[in-house]
């Protein structure tokens, strides 16, 4: 669970998002980031004991992303972030491989598996596997397991059929799909109590066939 002060020190940071405030905050900032690492050290040795491909080594420091934003060529040049970023680095972590990350924001908590805007070359082998295998991957996310907890993300999709593939493929919706990340949402008032773990633990055993999908389809 985590404590009401690290999502306060986030609210707070929204409104005054400057390195004034933040510089006179840092103790809660730092205070906020050892909460966070007490939820994270509990999920590492589950995850581990879910996904081989997942190190139980793993130090909790590397799982929390920095909250400082590259604002070199971007036009918002607020320093920081409005959210805390927690991503479980798998074995090969890159863009051809599932990522597991958690988002820790006022009002938009999320957990969230898969492949968001990968390359092309990615995202081709995707495609092909739901071409090749699309009963299974239908099998995958119509799942009892996935659709309690988890919704298939399509925010990200193309407005006409991909290049090779016809408007009226039965899996034209999938097919046109630019990011493939399921989606548990979650409340912050959930982080306040002492099942979220327990919550997050089972998130992770029940989106493990996603995961094998989407592996076995990027290393083919």
């Amino acid at each position: 669970m985590l404590e009401k002060t690290t999502f306060d020190f986030i609210r707070e940071l929204v409104d005054n998002n400057n390195r004034d405030w933040f510089a006179q905050n840092k103790p809660r900032y730092e205070e906020a980031k050892l909460d966070i690492y007490g939820l994270i050290r509990p999920l590492i040795k589950e995850l581990a004991a879910i996904d081989p491909q997942f190190s139980a080594d793993t130090d909790p420091k590397k799982c929390l992303m920095r909250i400082y934003r590259d604002i070199r060529f971007s036009p918002n040049k607020a320093p920081y972030k409005k959210n805390y970023g927690i991503a479980f680095d798998v074995k090969g972590y890159g863009p051809s491989t599932p990522a597991y990350y958690l988002h820790l924001e006022p009002g938009n908590c999320f957990f969230g598996v898969g492949f968001w805007m990968p390359e092309s070359a990615v995202l081709k082998k995707i495609r092909e596997e739901i071409d090749y295998s699309g009963d299974e991957f239908l099998e995958v996310i119509n799942a009892k397991s996935f659709k309690k907890i988890y919704a298939l993300s399509t925010e990200d999709t193309l407005k006409k059929a991909p290049k090779g593939y016809d408007t009226d493929h039965p899996m034209i919706d999938y097919l046109k799909l630019k990011s493939f990340i399921a989606v548990y949402p979650l409340k912050e008032e959930e982080f306040y109590k002492n099942d979220i773990v327990d919550k997050l633990i089972n998130a992770f055993k029940h989106i493990q066939p996603f995961v094998l999908f989407l592996r076995k389809a990027v290393d083919q």
